[in-house]
């Protein structure tokens, strides 16, 4: 009896995940986390005018989703001066990064990136065949001249850049993209990952014609309007590229209580306000935390904090797994030198008071097992 038969390309994937989510670290360890501030949630929650359309929206779930998102696509038409035939909706960024990855990229395509950027792009590319090339980081920003110059060597199918940026929390202006356009080489594409833009500061968000054929932008529920459960994203692009997402996207992907929170949610620009200001408070406690144990934090523009731990990646790695032995979920960058950092997302008062208490107890054992 015979099992069934993965393709060549399946066969020589790597079977780990792009990450381990904190239940799987619960579960091994036997207890939950005191403080869960590593994977760049909202800890402040939705709109209340989401959950409320959640709770309405909770006895249609015997019903499919709206397969055109026609609503949804209608309102975020307008929050992005786009028409709806410049709109996708998707399981998350995720789900849309894999869309477009299969629509454009076939084995032996190159596609350039940042190393140590976002790896479920990485993921995505490689589970179909594609060909990543990676620049470095430049003083812990992703280098847009460097990502364009490599795609014009490579003649790279997509560029992939996230503004502001994980794992960093740096970010480019807006007017710094729009001027660094013309360097796109033709045939490439610029994904412009914007999940954390409502974090940013004024100014941050490039003004790009919705139809210019260079450039799709993707964004989320997931961060500032604190819908992560619910797994819902959308990209902005010129109309035959938003069209040929329907050839192969899964119609039926999005759930109808998720179509209906996000409109609610976009629709509720006070909470949105809310949010901004508790992450900023969140993000000055965190600072103050790391300066006063002898760390750096780093400018973010996002919801989280990279803290330079002040060495090498094998030290910040032991402060990261003292800080999880200790009950605290927090997550580091991938790639040298950026992995001198631990990643710290926006918490409650609660959160950050576990994090103050723990941080300094993690820094002894890290600093003792490097000297042992």
């Amino acid at each position: 009896m015979t099992g069934p038969r993965l393709t060549r390309l399946a066969q020589t994937l790597p079977s780990d995940v792009p990450f381990i989510g904190p239940e799987e670290q619960e579960r091994t360890m036997g207890r939950p986390f005191r403080a869960r501030i590593g994977a760049n949630e909202s800890v402040f929650g939705p709109s209340p005018r989401a959950v409320e359309a959640l709770s309405a929206a909770a006895p249609e779930a015997w019903m499919y989703s709206d397969a055109s998102n026609h609503e949804l696509i209608a309102a975020l038409a307008e929050h992005m001066d786009a028409r709806p035939e410049n709109i996708v909706v998707g399981a998350g960024i995720d789900g849309l990064l894999g869309v477009l990855v299969r629509v454009l990229v076939e084995p032996g395509d190159a596609v350039v990136t940042t190393n140590g950027a976002y790896p479920t792009f990485n993921y995505h590319v490689t589970g179909f065949g594609g060909v990543l090339h990676k620049v470095p980081f430049r003083e812990d920003r992703e280098d847009l001249p460097a990502l364009f110059a490599k795609a014009a060597e490579v003649d790279a199918k997509i560029v992939y850049m996230s503004n502001p940026d994980n794992p960093m929390g740096s970010w480019w202006t807006g007017r710094e993209i729009e001027e660094a356009l013309d360097l796109i080489p033709d045939g490439t594409l610029f994904l412009l990952d914007e999940a954390y833009i409502e974090f940013a500061p004024e100014g941050t968000a490039p003004r790009i014609d919705p139809e210019d054929p260079r450039v799709i932008r993707t964004r989320t529920f997931s961060k500032a309007h604190g819908l992560a459960a619910m797994r819902v994203g959308y990209a902005c692009a010129a109309a035959p590229l938003i069209k040929a997402f329907d050839k192969v996207r899964d119609h039926f992907g999005m759930t109808r209580p998720g179509q209906e929170a996000a409109l609610a949610s976009l629709n509720d620009k006070v909470w949105l306000e809310e949010v901004r200001a508790e992450a900023a408070k969140s993000k000055a406690r965190i600072a103050k935390i790391a300066e006063a144990n002898g760390l750096t934090p780093l400018p973010s523009a996002t919801n989280f904090v990279a803290i330079d731990c002040g060495r090498d990646g094998a030290f910040a790695k032991a402060i990261l797994d003292a800080l999880v032995a200790r009950g605290v979920f927090v997550r580091m960058p991938f790639a040298e030198p950026q992995n001198r950092c631990i990643r710290v997302s926006c918490g409650s008062p609660q959160d950050l008071d576990v994090f103050a208490e723990v941080l300094p107890h993690a820094i002894e054992d890290a600093k003792a097992a490097q000297a042992g």
